[in-house]
């Protein structure tokens, strides 16, 4: 039995992730930010599933909470699974704050950098001692780290920083049998970055058109790559980038 750590899985990408790890057989400790009631309605659908979940609280803005984190992590580990390590890292958690090159501020770079690199990188480290040998990291990064889309120029750095680490990340954990592997979504019909995918009919159907197979995504079609990525028949992949995007941009 397997235990997954997702940050943000109270919605979008990160719950289906949740569930769809639940239909294989995984239990998941999913993070929230200020969305406890939406976490603990997933963590009712995990167990309706029969498996096991918790929800905790972090803020990935704040790194400086990470030990605490951490702490909360090996207490839930010990009362709900009677362990003291867990197997899987998914590394989920973000925002989307696009704007052009010519008027973006330093504050908005700084906090995209803060969720989006820098809090990857310290929440990775503060939970390595409790992940056990043989374990993976999913690190989510972006289609827009390989194409280039007006507006979003800070956050698409971000992610390119994310598939740096997670290639170091493979091989500075290689003596402990841990992978780790990047999953970059294309465009998504979520409620990440306002929705615009989802909800602006026009911005879709452009994507759509540029899209091989003729649609934007839709969050199970990532939820069931994250399940993929951590179940036995990925066992011998490791520093790779997987896009699942349709094919856009090609």
């Amino acid at each position: 039995m397997k235990i997954n750590i997702i940050t943000g899985g109270s919605r979008g990408l990160g719950k289906s992730m949740a569930l769809n790890l639940a239909e294989q057989g995984q239990d998941s400790i999913i993070t929230y930010n200020s969305r406890k009631a939406d976490a603990d309605a997933v963590v009712k659908e995990i167990v309706a599933r029969g498996r096991k979940a918790v929800a905790l609280q972090l803020d990935v803005s704040k790194p400086e909470s990470f030990d605490a984190f951490a702490a909360q992590v090996k207490a839930a580990l010990a009362q709900t699974w009677k362990r003291d390590t867990f197997d899987h890292l998914v590394n989920n958690a973000g925002i989307g704050a696009p704007g052009p090159i010519a008027s973006a501020s330093e504050e908005t770079f700084d906090q995209l950098m803060t969720i989006h690199l820098k809090a990857p990188f310290f929440l990775t480290q503060k939970l390595l001692p409790l992940m056990t040998d043989g374990g993976r990291i999913i690190n989510v990064s972006s289609g827009l780290a390989r194409f280039s889309y007006p507006a979003y120029a800070p956050y698409a750095m971000m992610k390119g920083g994310i598939e740096v680490f997670t290639r170091y990340l493979a091989k500075e954990l290689g003596p402990r049998r841990i992978s780790a592997n990047t999953l970059a979504p294309g465009a998504i019909a979520t409620d990440f970055g306002g929705g615009a995918v989802r909800d602006n009919a026009a911005f879709r159907s452009q994507l759509s058109e540029q899209t091989a197979l003729g649609r934007v995504g839709e969050a199970d079609d990532i939820g069931a790559l994250a399940a993929a990525m951590l179940s036995d028949d990925f066992r011998w992949v490791n520093g790779q980038r997987i896009e699942a995007s349709g094919g856009l941009f090609l």
